[in-house]
């Protein structure tokens, strides 16, 4: 499929014109936690775009929070995936007590179409495998009737398939990288290598990739780039890395300064 053909779509130029804040534009020494209603509220006021992330409830729900586990972000402890929506929407984040775990609805309803959201789906097999669709289920609806410019990516490939037959008019991307950490420990080596070459990318119906800033000279990324479609790519922490990036990326996922 031709990731520029009218069938597939297309992420909007404001996911292009606008430097893409990284869980919101989040400050810990200004009390901004990530992934919070402060922090995108940060990013619309600088007229950033906003990058979040999606994990699962005990109830099958979404919640915008990044971590598997609660310690890190929350005087709590144990997994997202053991507590309800509602419990976890009681829970304060760490520098910030007025600012709770927040769902993807109360983000919709915040940004209210002012800058666009690009939403990251955290991978709930634990291999990249195809034991999803909780999140996906439940996204779908408010997504598809979302009138702001938004889009969804995962590093794994089988919850944007499941999007792309859920919520198929919503631009699609896979998240990628060099998988030579400890991220990849577990995934056999034929899935590995289906990763590292963005294999999935047409069957998926992508429209665009959000690539490693640290691999940014991967060929299956330069060759993707040839056809035309879109590379973002993540977390710049530097003005000087931006400058680098873009090189090759049209876009970047930013944390640590103010780009121009």
């Amino acid at each position: 499929m031709n990731p520029n053909s009218p069938t597939v779509p297309q992420l909007s130029v404001d996911f292009l014109n606008r430097p893409i804040a990284h869980r919101g534009l989040h400050d810990k020494r200004a009390g901004i936690p990530e992934n919070s209603l402060a922090a995108f509220q940060a990013a619309i006021d600088r007229g950033y775009g906003i990058e979040l992330d999606l994990q699962v409830t005990g109830d099958e729900r979404a919640v915008v929070f990044h971590d598997y586990r609660l310690g890190r972000l929350t005087p709590e402890r144990g997994r997202v995936r053991d507590l309800s929506l509602e419990r976890l929407a009681s829970i304060s984040l760490k520098g910030n007590e007025a600012q709770k775990i927040p769902s993807l609805k109360q983000v919709f309803d915040q940004v209210n179409g002012r800058v666009p959201i690009l939403i990251e789906i955290k991978d709930q097999d634990g291999k990249m495998g195809k034991n999803i669709g909780a999140i996906e289920r439940d996204i779908a609806p408010d997504i598809a009737a979302y009138s702001g410019h938004v889009a969804v990516m995962s590093f794994n490939p089988h919850s944007i398939l499941a999007m792309k037959e859920l919520a198929p008019n919503v631009p699609r991307g896979l998240t990628t990288y060099a998988w030579n950490d400890s991220d990849a420990d577990g995934i056999s080596a034929a899935d590995l290598r289906s990763l590292y070459e963005i294999e999935m990318f047409e069957k998926a119906g992508c429209s665009f990739i959000s690539h490693s800033v640290k691999d940014l000279d991967n060929p299956h990324v330069s060759a993707l780039k040839k056809r035309g479609v879109p590379v973002l790519c993540w977390t710049v922490k530097s003005a000087k890395s931006d400058i680098r990036a873009r090189r090759v990326a049209d876009n970047v996922t930013f944390e640590g300064y103010l780009p121009a």
